[in-house]
């Protein structure tokens, strides 16, 4: 059984913003991630593109065509495929009023690079965390390269997307959480010392270039830096604030 016409368009066209936007779908590739959506989202997969080496690898949900490494380096987007991918219908997101079971929310603030969201995505869920909330102007988390960063991490978690930091803040505190943490590389309490950091709060990583936006009366929280350096890569610092939660919940705090 062959690839259809269709189906190749279908798959050409994920590698852009519009395609996954009309069709709500995205793909998946790698071993590990493509394993991840396997494992947690089989529901979502519509067909799996393979070489046969790969094929016995994983338990493959769905529809699979098996194809040589020569074609699936045709259809993949990285310069040497890992020899399997697949087409994806988009995890739809939580209902806005919805309640959230982690002990803290991290929000992303305009992350722009694939590559930073997908290290937070994964270090998020590896800390245990199953919601990741992000405000407009971060990078589409279904994207080809943030699916590849993540290693498919965003398949196990809850994604909730808000139209500003505002937007953000009214949906927490509807659902009983706040106040709402601005990260900041100079000024604020330390992350090590404040009280009641991971207690049903926001923690917002902000972006690359220009941090955390403006949010009328939102405290400010650090990560110590006595070398004085300008600041930290997104995703170094969302790990310390994510490894310090970690930290205090094995300490009981």
């Amino acid at each position: 059984m062959e690839l259809t016409r269709a189906q190749c368009a279908l798959l050409k066209s994920l590698y852009t913003r519009h395609g996954r936007k009309k069709s709500a779908r995205c793909v998946c590739e790698g071993l590990r991630a493509v394993g991840e959506l396997f494992s947690a989202r089989p529901d979502l997969v519509e067909f799996t593109v393979c070489t046969e080496e790969c094929a016995g690898k994983l338990q493959i949900p769905g529809e699979c065509f098996i194809v040589s490494p020569e074609r699936i380096d045709e259809l993949s987007a990285t310069v040497h495929s890992q020899g399997i991918l697949c087409v994806a219908r988009v995890p739809e997101e939580p209902v806005p009023d919805s309640p959230c079971r982690d002990r803290f929310i991290l929000a992303l603030d305009r992350i722009g690079d694939p590559g930073n969201f997908g290290t937070i995505c994964r270090t998020a869920r590896a800390a245990g965390l199953t919601e990741l909330w992000l405000t407009r102007g971060t990078v589409d988390p279904y994207g080809d390269k943030a699916v590849r960063s993540a290693l498919g991490a965003q398949f196990s978690m809850q994604l909730r997307s808000f139209e500003n930091l505002e937007s953000l803040r009214r949906c927490a505190a509807a659902i009983g959480f706040g106040p709402v943490f601005l990260t900041d590389p100079h000024q604020g309490e330390s992350c090590f010392r404040a009280e009641g950091l991971y207690n049903h709060t926001v923690v917002v990583i902000g972006c690359e270039s220009t941090g955390v936006g403006e949010l009328a009366g939102a405290p400010r929280i650090m990560i110590p830096m006595p070398g004085r350096f300008e600041s930290l890569n997104a995703a170094q610092a969302a790990t310390i604030f994510i490894f310090e939660y970690v930290r205090r919940q094995e300490n009981g705090m």
